[in-house]
């Protein structure tokens, strides 16, 4: 079901703050969020990209996969903002769907993204105010890169996991540069790309951005990094969620990495050469020097000693979820073989 809530009005003086540049006024940016049972981080993400922001997007798709607070998130927000200004607006579209993981979500979503340029982020992240200025300034820029976003920075300064997680999870480079791939949390899209590439991977639990944007290298397009484009995001809380969401990662990193053997990975996928052996070797030994690495690279000096073994504990999550995928992988296929030659044995007999 696709609710249009009409447009919210625009500040008068936007359109002046664009940068110059070919095709700037004519480009349609839309927004994609995607959330499911977080009515307050809904709340705060869509506060800053309709308010904050020094210009606005054309379009938000919001698509909900929970219950009905977030829709009254969505409706306030409409309402609050129409209240307040008038003219040309924010085109806002409230799309439910059926909770299955967040690759399930955008395919729900991306078909009522109408913009030339397709930007998503999290119902737990805030978009810094040039954001969309940002992000069209450096697709306009730079025509072969399909794929454009930035830096992720934590929004709890004063906790040490969400430090960490500034560190591990969500590690932004200082100089814009091509990169490998970029978080689905802040990330944008040239229209074409999206249309090339086709439905993101509803197989994949986690890392379905990570499988996307290898997509879009697939076909030929740069991802481009530049620290200028900045979403403030509301990292895991705990150590327990921390850990968990790291040990998720390994396993998305394994079925990733499965499906796209010639994706670069840690860990070889044969024995061909000696380079395999190294890579092996490291992939054992990375958990005992990475962190202490990690660790030294910490602003506060009281960080770095109890920062070690939570980082420590965090590559053995990570791993443990390559060997428990990998496990579980060779079990399925196990079990598919035999059950194969059973069906065999039943038609001779």
């Amino acid at each position: 079901m696709v609710q249009a809530l009409g447009q919210m009005g625009r500040d008068n003086d936007t359109r002046s703050q664009r940068p110059e540049g070919k095709g700037y006024r004519s480009v349609k940016f839309s927004v994609l969020i995607c959330t499911y049972n977080r009515p307050d981080l809904l709340a705060q993400c869509l506060e800053a990209l309709i308010c904050r922001t020094t210009e606005k997007p054309d379009e938000i798709v919001v698509v909900n996969g929970g219950d009905e607070r977030a829709d009254a998130v969505v409706r306030a927000k409409s309402r609050e903002r129409s209240a307040k200004n008038a003219g040309q607006g924010i085109e806002i579209k409230l799309v439910k769907t059926v909770n299955k993981n967040l690759a399930a979500s955008r395919n729900v979503g991306l078909p009522h993204c109408t913009g030339d340029i397709v930007a998503m982020t999290d119902d737990d992240a805030e978009v810094f105010p040039d954001w969309v200025t940002q992000m069209k300034r450096l697709h306009a820029e730079h025509p072969e890169a399909g794929v454009v976003g930035g830096a992720v920075v934590g929004a709890d300064s004063d906790s040490l996991i969400s430090r960490l997680a500034d560190r591990v999870t969500f590690s932004s480079p200082a100089t814009a540069r091509y990169v490998r791939t970029l978080p689905g949390v802040n990330v944008s899209y040239k229209r074409a790309v999206i249309e090339g590439i086709g439905p993101q991977d509803e197989s994949l639990f986690r890392g379905e951005d990570v499988d996307y944007n290898w997509r879009a290298k697939r076909l030929g397009y740069e991802v481009y990094y530049d620290p200028s484009v900045r979403v403030l995001h509301h990292h895991r809380p705990t150590l327990r969620k921390f850990l968990n969401q790291h040990y998720m990662y390994g396993r998305a990193y394994y079925l990733v990495r499965h499906k796209w053997p010639e994706m670069y990975c840690i860990y070889p996928h044969a024995w061909r050469r000696p380079k395999d052996l190294l890579k092996a070797m490291n992939f054992f030994a990375a958990p005992f020097y990475e962190p202490l690495q990690y660790a030294l690279r910490l602003e506060r000096v009281a960080d770095r000693l109890p920062a070690y073994p939570i980082l420590f504990a965090n590559q053995l999550a990570w791993r443990g979820g390559m060997f428990r995928q990998m496990l579980a992988g060779r079990c399925r296929e196990n079990f598919t073989q035999r059950r194969k030659a059973a069906k065999e044995t039943e038609t001779v007999a």
